[in-house]
């Protein structure tokens, strides 16, 4: 009787690869033991993650854990053969900055392509002087790492996506990171430290993410920049030290962001767009912009200005959401009227989808509901989230008494 014929086996060498890839490590080593022809195909992986699936926890004492990692790891490094594109260490144990060393040391002297270290635990871990030598690096993504590169770095030049999270570096070094790194793409900055100014100079930046506390933002050659999210992680931003002036923030953040298309205002960044001279209109509309998100505290003047003029300068808006920051409404006195001007009939030629969120029902978020349902001629739905049930029965009359410029406009009230 002939055998069955072993399929899986007689796979082409790169579809095993990206079967074993996709295997948790310690399963892909395990094939190791199928057969002597699978002894070492685990060996020739190109992608290597080390995570918490890649060992089984069955003690709780963390040096013993930590143990078994650091043996997998080093296994894993001494009987691989062929190259690692994508190299990705996370652990929720606390693992000794020699091993990681070792690990940085042995792939520099590769062709990793995409590095991603995730330190969970402990300090900021200082990146060795060799991992600026990576010179085949397209993807690199740290948390809590210390990032101080030799005099002599000159950038990563075939780095397209960069996301750091919980690191520390000098303002120097920051501008001088994003700059020389010509080809970036995609970068993402979230609770850093060691730098207040975000200087983006970067000619092929597409998405930009950013989360934290920093003192100012500006856009330097960033022409392709579509896609842009950005939190200021603090409200006291008066005391900041930032001088208000007579100069427009809001208008010096656009200035060089011709082509975008998605704007997401998260935290209390509209207070830093609300310093200097809130303008009724951008000088240049900002066409390509299809979507907006605005957190906002629905009482205050110059957050609303600045929201009236967004709004205004985006004529090809498809989809707006506004968040509310109800616990600050009883910071100010109420607005008299803010968003009952009359004057622009059909604004919104596009909009078709609207999420209002976190209200209170006061009278300026009810007069910004009435606004867009009155000068959106092709709305299909707005949704309304109040931040407490307190109240909803008379929020949901006011709705239902509000006219409507679509005929085909719904308005879906949503419990808290």
């Amino acid at each position: 009787m002939d055998m069955e014929l072993d399929r899986i086996s007689s796979l082409p060498g790169h579809v095993v690869d990206q079967i074993l890839s996709v295997l948790p490590i310690r399963d892909a080593v395990r094939t190791s033991n199928l057969s002597r022809k699978w002894r070492y195909k685990w060996s020739h992986i190109p992608h290597l993650v080390f995570d918490t699936q890649c060992i089984s926890i069955t003690s709780e004492d963390q040096t013993i854990v930590k143990n078994k990692l650091v043996n997998i790891i080093d296994h894993v490094l001494l009987l691989h053969n062929g190259p690692i594109y994508k190299f990705k260490l996370s652990h929720r144990d606390l693992l000794g900055v020699s091993d990681i060393d070792r690990w940085i040391l042995h792939l520099s002297r590769g062709s990793t392509k995409e590095f991603v270290l995730e330190i969970w635990k402990g300090q900021r871990y200082k990146l060795p002087s060799c991992l600026y030598s990576f010179e085949n690096l397209i993807h690199l993504e740290l948390f809590n790492c210390l990032l101080k590169p030799p005099l002599a770095f000159k950038g990563f030049r075939n780095l397209k996506s960069l996301d750091l999270q919980h690191v520390t570096l000098a303002q120097e070094v920051f501008e001088n990171l994003i700059s020389s790194c010509s080809l970036l793409e995609r970068l993402t900055l979230m609770n850093f430290d060691g730098f207040t100014h975000l200087k983006i100079n970067a000619p092929n930046l597409q998405f930009f993410d950013v989360g934290g506390i920093f003192d100012d933002v500006s856009f330097e050659n960033t022409f392709l920049l579509t896609l842009v999210s950005i939190g200021l992680y603090v409200n006291g931003i008066n005391d900041r030290n930032v001088s208000r002036g007579s100069s427009s923030k809001l208008l010096r953040f656009f200035v060089n962001l011709p082509h975008i298309r998605r704007l997401e205002i998260q935290s209390y960044f509209i207070k830093y767009l609300a310093i200097g001279k809130i303008p009724s209109r951008l000088p240049k509309s900002c066409v390509d912009l299809n979507y907006i998100s605005i957190r906002i505290n629905f009482n205050d003047l110059e957050e609303n200005s600045v929201a009236f003029c967004l709004l205004r300068s985006c004529p090809n808006l498809q989809e707006i959401e506004m968040l509310g920051r109800p616990e600050e409404q009883a910071a100010v006195g109420p607005l008299a009227d803010f968003w009952g001007d009359d004057h622009w009939k059909c604004l919104f030629g596009q909009l078709r989808l609207v999420k209002i969120a976190g209200i209170s029902g006061i009278g300026s978020e009810l007069d910004c509901i009435k606004f867009l349902l009155s000068n959106s001629p092709v709305l299909e739905q707005m949704t309304v989230k109040p931040a407490s049930s307190e109240g909803g029965w008379e929020l949901v009359k006011e709705l239902l008494r509000f006219r409507r410029a679509s005929i085909h406009a719904e308005v879906i009230y949503l419990e808290p």
